[in-house]
């Protein structure tokens, strides 16, 4: 089991930006792919970006293309997400998820983390 936990998350005008971090502890000897989901007050909980274990091969829900870029660092066990150019409706509780492979990331397979809130002003 991998346990999560996301920092980054903030207040922040619009057409500003953020870097979330979200680092893994316990069992990460092992190869796992990582990612972020989103959910906003009101609406479920959807996929924002994954990444493979290498890094070589990303993923973006079609809603946030633009924006947002996924990356990681292994030697550190974190990944994280830089997001430009924020807009109000990209307020939300952002999540942590890893899982053994990508397609199970994108699922929503795997182990959480508590989420870190992002919250953009007009």
């Amino acid at each position: 089991q991998v346990q999560l936990v996301e920092s980054g998350g903030g207040l922040v005008q619009a057409g500003g930006s953020l870097r979330l971090s979200c680092t893994a502890s316990g069992r990460t000897s092992s190869s796992y792919a990582m990612g972020w989901f989103r959910q906003a007050p009101g609406k479920e909980r959807e996929f924002v970006a994954a990444i493979t274990w290498s890094g070589a091969s990303t993923y973006y829900s079609d809603s946030v293309k633009g924006g947002f870029t996924i990356s990681r660092d292994n030697a550190k066990n974190t990944v994280y997400l830089q997001i430009d150019s924020l807009k109000p409706e990209g307020t939300a509780l952002y999540y942590c998820n890893a899982a053994d492979n990508s397609a199970f990331v994108r699922r929503g397979f795997g182990s959480w983390g508590q989420g870190t809130q992002v919250t953009v002003s007009s």
